[in-house]
């Protein structure tokens, strides 16, 4: 089926009539209801993820995503927008909506003299990494490089050079944004400001963001690397670890967490990143080389790397196609008893592409004041990424989602209040409804001025309340 045929049969005619409309609104080709096109804007990281929407829009300008957002509403039919379609939990996809994919806008503007980029909306992060790295400067982003840039950002953003430059969403400068009535705002610190407030830390909830200007950072290479140690050890390698970093440097972040080994056994995972001095970083006396003597590694690799390749090497770790599954909690530190619960997990795993990581918060991110931005926790902690991933069909679903599941129960008592929000299910309303902490009634006021009625739904929000909503 080409992109000029109807939709599938049995299609509701107001979908019909939604079709026929975007046709003529937008570029011709643009609009999908099958056939390969629409099969790879409704494909997305997490194979388990089959929600199927009815039509999909190609946008390449931000005058499509505005047809498209006015069409949606007219024929009252849903809508999401998919970026890079890495959310495990499939929200770029609405069941019998329509997509607004912006993969087609992956453009990367750098202005090295201002230090900044206007990335489009369906930019990868390893798309900025890239280009800023080609004139000796780099982005904020998370660990992976196929994730979309803006909706990583717009759910905070934890990432290597977290320490020393904050999240990724401490470094939006400002953004296009299509709202929920079709019309196109710029968010900056002049224009609508609370806007550009809730879009850091908020998610995708107050509208389409066609481009963002980002901050850029002079840190294209960093000292990196992986160092794997026995899980055997595990007590003490937390406590060494937690003892090196506690009032550390903002240069250094160290994610840690647990991998299954070719055999089967799990075995500690170390990933440093250094931003700071590239000789001092590197220097076998200085504070990365330290992480590989606190037992006897497995294997260690550290040097220098452009960050893109650091990038591409998570990537390659965690390919597209699995069916996966995935849980998070924010815990004050890697103790005892949250150690003992993480290796009792990956003793435990059911695949052998599953993981439990725990990502680094300090430094300039945790100085930061928590009003300044929505995101909801400002003081040092872990986020922990339970990552359930596999290989099969729905009939193997069962035995990996229960692994997760009891792995994140086992960890809430020793769990802050709230949860990374980019990791949050609905299903998990107690986390959602702390995962703001204090920014939450300002978050939903802002959500109720700009879309009343709930139209961009990305990541969850907590419950308005008859307050939050004056």
């Amino acid at each position: 089926m080409t992109s000029n045929d109807p939709p599938a049969s049995g299609a509701p005619d107001d979908t019909r009539e939604l079709v026929a409309e975007l046709r003529s609104a937008v570029r011709t080709g643009s609009v999908h209801t099958a056939g390969a096109e629409f099969t790879r804007a409704t494909t997305l990281f997490n194979s388990a993820a089959e929600t199927v929407p009815h039509v999909v829009v190609r946008c390449v300008s931000t005058a499509d995503a505005q047809a498209a957002v006015r069409a949606a509403r007219g024929h009252d039919v849903p809508m999401s927008v998919r970026g890079g379609g890495h959310d495990f939990w499939g929200r770029g996809i609405r069941a019998g909506g329509l997509v607004l994919d912006l993969s087609g806008m992956r453009t990367v503007d750098v202005d090295a003299e201002a230090g900044h980029a206007v990335v489009g909306g369906g930019a990868l992060s390893s798309d900025v990494v890239s280009a800023a790295e080609r004139v000796g400067l780099t982005a904020v982003t998370g660990t992976s490089g196929a994730v979309g840039m803006i909706g990583v950002t717009l759910g905070g953003g934890y990432g290597p050079l977290i320490g020393r430059f904050g999240l990724a969403a401490d470094n939006l400068l400002g953004a296009d944004v299509v709202l929920a009535d079709g019309s196109l705002v710029r968010a900056d610190a002049e224009h609508h400001p609370d806007l550009l407030w809730a879009l850091r830390g908020g998610g995708g909830n107050f509208g389409v963001v066609t481009s963002a200007t980002i901050r850029l950072h002079p840190v294209p290479t960093v000292v990196a690397g992986t160092i794997l140690y026995p899980a055997t050890h595990t007590s003490r390698l937390l406590s060494d670890l937690g003892a090196i970093l506690h009032g550390g440097p903002d240069e250094l972040s160290v994610d840690v967490g647990f991998l299954p080994s070719p055999a089967g056994d799990p075995v500690v995972y170390v990933a440093p990143t250094w931003s700071g001095d590239i000789g001092r970083g590197d220097a076998e006396s200085g504070p990365v080389r330290a992480l590989a003597r606190l037992a006897r590694p497995m294997a260690a690799e550290i040097g220098p790397v452009a960050r893109s390749a650091t990038l591409a090497a998570t990537d390659a770790m965690f390919p597209v196609g699995r069916r996966g599954a995935i849980r998070t909690r924010t815990v004050p530190d890697l103790s005892e008893q949250v150690g003992a619960r993480l290796r009792h997990g990956a003793g435990t795993f059911t695949s052998g592409f599953s993981a439990v990581l725990a990502h680094d918060f300090h430094g300039a991110a945790a100085r930061r004041d928590l009003g300044a931005t929505a995101f909801g926790i400002r003081r040092p902690h872990r986020m922990i990424e339970l990552i359930a991933l596999w290989e099969g069909d729905r009939r193997d679903d069962a035995r990996h989602l229960d692994w997760v599941d009891a792995v994140h129960e086992a960890l809430a008592p020793h769990s802050l209040p709230g949860g990374y929000v980019n990791f949050l299910g609905s299903e998990h309303g107690g986390q959602v409804a702390e995962a703001y902490g204090t920014n939450a009634r300002r978050l939903l006021s802002i959500k109720s001025e700009l879309d009343p009625d709930s139209v961009f739904t990305a990541t969850p929000l907590p419950e308005r309340t008859d307050a939050s909503a004056r």
